[in-house]
């Protein structure tokens, strides 16, 4: 009998409430699978500790690095990512093992008074840590004859509610899938459409990682893949590779499944990018089959970038730094 059998698995996780409660759900799933104990290896990430804006340290990588170098250095098993905040460059030596059924990929808004989006009034403040929030918001209001303040804030959770609770500001925007993994998801006063603002690539969506080389645990992570979520994500985050953007660039996409009665038959990926104000964006889409395989839905995220980077999305890309 292999000796490891009877240790734990160690699971690597950020210390959030939200990454903790997330890495729990896929631990309960693993022992079930495997039928050993898993224990949770709290690993603080440099984008945990810096209270900068995630334009100013770097935005892609910052959630994730240090979980990284902790599998690499043999000290935990596999970890648990939100899979926004992976860069789209893959380690050669880790792989995603395992991205479980997407939860909802939208965004929610935690608004005084109970109040919508389209309720809010003019001049709303509007709390966000995300420049692709920013940009879309924006868009949204002056589609509806509004205009809105949006207020830069970083944070947990409890942290950016507070500031609705405490009447700084008018509401938050923040991540449905985030509130209802931690059981707060009726809180959210308006689930944002999709039709107005499109969510991060590959928002609401885990990534399950570990080494290359342990073949035992990537085939037993496998039976968490779902095969749908992984070929939409991968389109979405192929898109985000080819406009060489990462996710503190205000970008969205979002590829989902059409079905013919009980067929699921065709892939819609649509992809934006807008500049800060929300005054200009490059809002495309395409469809076409689900992708069979890792490179069909590369390819699907590949063709959809040239045609908005055609379309003039790198100059506005460019505000990202700004």
């Amino acid at each position: 009998m292999n000796p490891r059998l009877d240790q734990p698995l160690r699971l690597g996780t950020r210390r959030s409430k939200l990454a903790m409660s997330q890495s729990g759900h896929v631990a309960e799933a693993v022992r079930a699978i495997t039928g050993r104990p898993v224990e949770l290896v709290e690993i603080t990430t440099y984008g945990d500790v810096s209270r900068e804006s995630l334009s100013q340290i770097g935005g892609t990588g910052v959630f994730v690095t240090a979980l990284r170098d902790a599998l690499v250095r043999g000290e935990v098993d596999f970890a648990v990512h939100s899979l926004k905040d992976l860069p789209t460059a893959q380690p050669d030596e880790l792989v995603i093992a395992a991205m479980p059924q997407r939860e909802d990929p939208r965004d929610a808004l935690v608004a005084r008074d109970g109040l919508t989006f389209e309720q809010l009034p003019d001049g709303a403040r509007i709390g966000t840590g995300s420049p692709r929030r920013r940009s879309l918001l924006h868009a949204y209001a002056k589609s509806l004859g509004k205009v809105i303040e949006t207020v830069a804030i970083r944070g947990n959770v409890d942290t950016r509610i507070g500031f609705v609770r405490d009447g700084e500001l008018d509401g938050v925007v923040l991540a449905a899938a985030g509130l209802n993994r931690i059981g707060r998801g009726d809180e959210a006063t308006d689930l944002i459409s999709v039709d107005n603002v499109l969510p991060a690539p590959g928002q609401g969506a885990l990534a399950v990682e570990c080494l290359a080389s342990d073949t035992d645990l990537i085939s037993a992570l496998a039976e968490l893949d779902d095969p749908y979520t992984r070929a939409a994500v991968t389109a979405e985050r192929a898109l985000l590779a080819a406009l060489e953007a990462g996710c503190s660039a205000p970008v969205g996409a979002l590829a989902d499944l059409l079905a013919d009665g009980q067929t699921v038959n065709e892939m819609r990926l649509r992809g934006v990018v807008g500049t800060l104000d929300g005054s200009t964006l490059v809002q495309l889409s395409t469809t076409g089959p689900v992708p069979q395989s890792y490179d069909e839905a590369m390819a699907l995220g590949r063709e959809l970038a040239d045609e908005m980077l055609a379309k003039g999305a790198a100059g506005l890309m460019g505000e990202r730094s700004l």
